[in-house]
């Protein structure tokens, strides 16, 4: 069982963080301590990666990117009934398949959107490099939110193929059965608004919440990688 680290006095509330930035500095400090000087931050494109590089650079951290992808119902651009991870393995939620009825065919359908999409975002976001090897390594997970979990899920998956000898859960917010979900997975899990409920979104602990474009992404980790280089 993953010991869960959250910050009591932002418990069940909205609108507790100003921005993406304002909660990985918040993320950081409660990871300060709890996480080794070795670790390697893997951020989740695309609102993951501000917080992420926030975490690395106050914690003097390695980063790289964890591209994952929801596999989308048919009829929305936003749920999903799994997750695709970088290294091509998918996981399903055969229970939210069947509830809401998808054919096989579409199902497989979807799969192969979200498995393109994963290869293309990669070949973007990595510029080519492969996934580090993290054989004995401690790896911090970090994304912007976690709503069902269960994408996170697919990257801890494919996280712990890598050999990663621990495995961290961290973000600003989160919803308490992603966090059910994601327990006996981890290691530890760092979510510092954790909120119950049948509703949650991950925007409501923001003040401002904006989608990042894919060219914004790709200037911050470059202009990460730059600092990282000019201070090697």
């Amino acid at each position: 069982m993953a010991r869960l680290v959250e910050d009591p006095k932002l418990r069940g509330r909205v609108y507790v963080f100003r921005d993406r930035l304002d909660a990985g500095a918040k993320l950081a400090e409660a990871l300060r301590g709890l996480v080794s000087e070795g670790a390697l931050v893997l951020a989740i494109p695309a609102g993951g990666v501000p917080v992420g590089l926030t975490v690395a650079r106050r914690l003097g951290l390695e980063l790289d990117v964890a591209v994952v992808r929801k596999v989308l119902y048919p009829w929305t651009t936003e749920a999903g009934f799994g997750a695709v991870a970088w290294d091509g393995s998918v996981l399903l939620d055969e229970g939210a398949i069947r509830g809401a009825g998808i054919p096989r065919e579409v199902v497989e359908l979807k799969v192969r959107e979200a498995r393109r999409s994963v290869e293309e975002r990669a070949r973007r976001l990595r510029g080519g490099r492969p996934m580090p090897r993290l054989d004995g390594r401690e790896a911090i997970l970090v994304d912007d939110g976690l709503a069902t979990g269960f994408t996170m899920l697919a990257a801890v998956e494919a996280t712990r193929r890598l050999g990663a000898s621990r495995v961290v859960v961290a973000a600003p917010t989160a919803s308490t059965s992603a966090i059910e979900l994601l327990d006996p997975h981890v290691d530890l899990i760092v979510a510092l608004n954790v909120r119950g409920g049948p509703i949650y979104a991950v925007a409501d602990a923001y003040e401002e919440w904006r989608d990042l474009s894919e060219d914004e992404v790709v200037e911050m980790i470059e202009s990460f990688r730059a600092e990282r280089g000019a201070n090697a």
